[in-house]
């Protein structure tokens, strides 16, 4: 039973962040994903550079599990975020199911994450182009919240998420990615559930 356990363990081979290429859309809501990708590539000490091939900045090296791993940020912008994605795997013939995706999330209130193992896209583009371009739902993500404007139309939703944190929403979006880290490198030792039961209800408390 135990060796049936370890064999449906969900451990990410491709970790991806989603995000917008330029200076312009550095540190937006948006590109939490992105800024995911830069802590995690410091920490392991494995440097992203451009490669056109894959349309992105790829890196690959020892991750915290010793194992290798891949680290990719599209530079195809987010609609096409798919592109990218499925260019790598095609290339390292990896199974969709190993690609874990860290993304923006307005339904999630800054200072909480959410990973999940499969699911629809929730009206996010860059998520949309992935499981287009993947051919299932069925892949890891890590949904980071960035908040939502009360009662926005589209174009306040577009400023808001194109925008930047407050101040005070700074400070906790960088203890959030201390979380990241966390979830991140418990997926790669113990599997995708372990790091849900341990990390989907920690919350960052917005200080007054």
């Amino acid at each position: 039973m135990a060796e049936t356990a370890a064999s449906e363990l969900i451990i990410p081979q491709l970790i991806v962040g989603l995000g917008n290429p330029g200076a312009k859309y550095d540190r937006t809501r948006h590109n939490v994903g992105f800024e995911a990708i830069d802590i995690l590539a410091r920490r392991w000490q494995i440097t992203l550079s451009e490669n056109r091939k894959f349309q992105g900045f790829v890196g690959e090296g020892r991750g915290s599990h010793q194992d290798k791993i891949r680290l990719l940020k599209p530079s195809t912008y987010m609609n096409l975020s798919g592109q990218s994605i499925r260019a790598v795997i095609d290339w390292f013939k990896l199974p969709p199911e190993s690609v874990l995706i860290i993304y923006d999330d307005m339904d999630l209130p800054v200072g909480r994450l959410r990973l999940r193992q499969s699911g629809s896209a929730g009206g996010h583009n860059g998520m949309k182009s992935a499981i287009a371009h993947l051919g299932t739902q069925n892949f890891p993500r890590m949904r980071i919240g960035i908040g939502n404007p009360k009662g926005a139309n589209g174009g306040e939703t577009v400023s808001h998420v194109l925008g930047r944190f407050a101040p005070a929403e700074t400070q906790v979006i960088q203890d959030v990615m201390q979380l990241v880290v966390e979830a991140t490198e418990l997926s790669l030792k113990q599997g995708i559930p372990k790091a849900m039961s341990l990390y989907n209800n920690r919350e960052v408390v917005l200080q007054p």
